[in-house]
C-alpha cells in the first residue's frame, strides 16, 4: 500500500478515481460523496480526539530530567501530542531546582510527575534502588506547600532513542502515570 493510499484510508476515503478517468457529471457527485464522507470522517476524528483529550487532561503532567534536545526534543513532543496535552497541561522542571509552592495549582488539580532516569527519579523521591527496581511502582515526592505527589520512574529519553526495545517498556510508564493521574 502506498504512503497516499494509507493517507486516504485513515482520512475515510475508501474508494478513489482518477479524475481523468470519470466523466465531469459523475465527477462531481463523486467529490461531493468524497467531501461528505470526508467531512464525517474528520468530525468523528474530531470527536475522538476531544474525548481522547477530556479523558487525558483531567491533570497536570510535570516531567523531571535533563531537557530533551535533537532526536530527543522530537520524541518528547510526539510524547505530548500521544498525551494529548495541552501546554497548560504539562511543564518540564529541573529535579535539582526547589519547586515553588506558588507553582502548585490552587483549585486542587491533580499532578502526576514522570522523572526520565534513574538519577532524577532518586534525586525526587529520596529511593537509592536503581531504575529498574524503581520503574513500575508509584514513588512519592513531596513538593514543597503539598502532600506527597505520585512519581513515576521511566527511561531517559536517550536511552529510548539508543535502544527502541525499551520504549514498550517506556509505554508501560506512560499508562501507569496516565492511570494514576486519572485515580487521584
Amino acid at each position: 500500500m502506498s504512503t497516499n493510499s494509507a493517507f486516504l484510508k485513515e482520512m475515510g476515503i475508501t474508494e478513489w478515481t482518477s479524475r481523468d478517468a470519470v466523466p465531469a457529471q459523475a465527477q462531481v457527485m463523486a467529490s461531493s460523496e468524497a467531501a461528505i464522507q470526508q467531512a464525517e470522517s474528520i468530525a468523528a476524528a474530531a470527536s475522538d480526539v476531544s474525548e481522547a483529550r477530556e479523558r487525558t487532561s483531567s491533570g497536570i503532567w510535570w516531567f523531571f530530567g535533563s531537557k530533551p534536545q535533537g532526536d530527543a526534543e522530537v520524541l518528547f513532543q510526539n510524547i505530548i501530542r500521544v498525551l494529548g496535552l495541552t501546554p497548560q497541561e504539562w511543564s518540564w522542571k529541573n529535579p535539582a531546582d526547589k519547586l515553588n509552592p506558588e507553582l502548585l495549582p490552587q483549585d486542587g488539580t491533580p499532578i502526576v510527575a514522570l522523572a526520565f532516569g534513574g538519577p532524577a527519579a532518586q534525586k525526587l523521591s529520596g529511593e537509592r534502588d536503581a531504575l529498574p527496581e524503581l520503574r513500575e511502582t508509584v514513588l512519592a515526592f513531596n513538593a514543597d506547600g503539598a502532600e506527597d505527589l505520585p512519581l513515576i520512574a521511566t527511561f531517559e529519553l536517550n536511552q529510548l532513542i539508543a535502544r527502541p526495545k525499551d520504549k514498550a517498556l517506556f509505554w508501560q510508564d506512560l499508562l501507569l502515570a496516565k492511570s494514576v493521574l486519572q485515580n487521584i
